[in-house]
């Protein structure tokens, strides 16, 4: 007789915690966001659009709890200004979801400005959320970070991004062992092609909607599952890497 206590491992109930989601109002953040508030965990997110922001809101609090806020995390200032309002909705932050990107292409291609830009929001912002979020958190928190399958791909065209993935890569890897005594477990989701307005305008809505029918291209609800799952999990366990690619190839 299977003795069903011990052949299902402990699964934690996420109802009640509490969490940032960077780039919560588009795409995968968004998905997370929305995720998350279902199953009772209040949420508070930050986009640098209004009306991505209203509209992320909207959904979000039809299914659950949140707020949110306009920053670009490019900026010292507003990333101060993000964890401050996050802290006066929330009182304790027990997740952190980093999550929040933007396109980067090829260096070469790129002005030394743009450069700039685009590793101070895919990389560096991502550091300073990081620890700006562990210093936030007691024991039993947990800090996801969404990083790329460009860092393993790497291929031409992307550099930019292939270096700030890759050096998130490397980052969780060292940061979990920082604060695994501290009780806050860190985890990297590397999704694959994944449809989101991230994508446009190479490929626009209704291209999205057709590679993801022939199963060539990922939802972003397929990483907030993903997500759910890394915080589900004993305290004992880390989910340290979670890749999400599509079953099949995309063209």
């Amino acid at each position: 007789m299977i003795d069903e206590a011990d052949a299902h491992t402990e699964a934690p109930d996420i109802k009640g915690r509490r969490a940032i989601i960077t780039g919560g109002t588009t795409g995968i953040g968004r998905a997370i966001a929305v995720l998350l508030a279902s199953y009772g965990v209040k949420v508070f997110i930050c986009g640098r659009t209004p009306e991505h922001l209203d509209d992320a809101l909207q959904r979000i609090r039809e299914v659950g709890e949140g707020d949110g806020i306009n920053v670009d995390l490019s900026m010292a200032e507003d990333v101060d200004r993000f964890f401050e309002a996050a802290r006066d909705f929330l009182g304790e932050i027990d997740i952190a979801v980093i999550n929040a990107a933007v396109p980067a292409a090829a260096l070469a291609d790129a002005g030394e400005s743009e450069a700039r830009y685009q590793l101070e929001t895919d990389f560096t912002a991502y550091l300073v959320c990081a620890q700006e979020a562990a210093r936030c958190m007691s024991a039993g928190s947990d800090i996801i970070m969404i990083g790329s399958m460009t860092a393993v791909s790497r291929g031409p065209g992307s550099s930019i991004y292939v270096a700030a993935k890759s050096g998130i890569q490397g980052f969780v890897q060292s940061f979990r062992k920082e604060l695994a005594e501290q009780d806050i477990k860190v985890g990297l989701i590397e999704p694959g092609f994944t449809g989101a307005d991230f994508q446009y305008p190479e490929f626009p809505p209704e291209k999205q909607k057709d590679l993801i029918g022939k199963h060539q291209m990922l939802r972003a609800e397929d990483i907030a599952v993903a997500a759910h799952f890394m915080l589900v999990q004993p305290r004992r366990t880390a989910v340290s890497l979670i890749r999400v690619e599509t079953r099949l190839d995309h063209p």
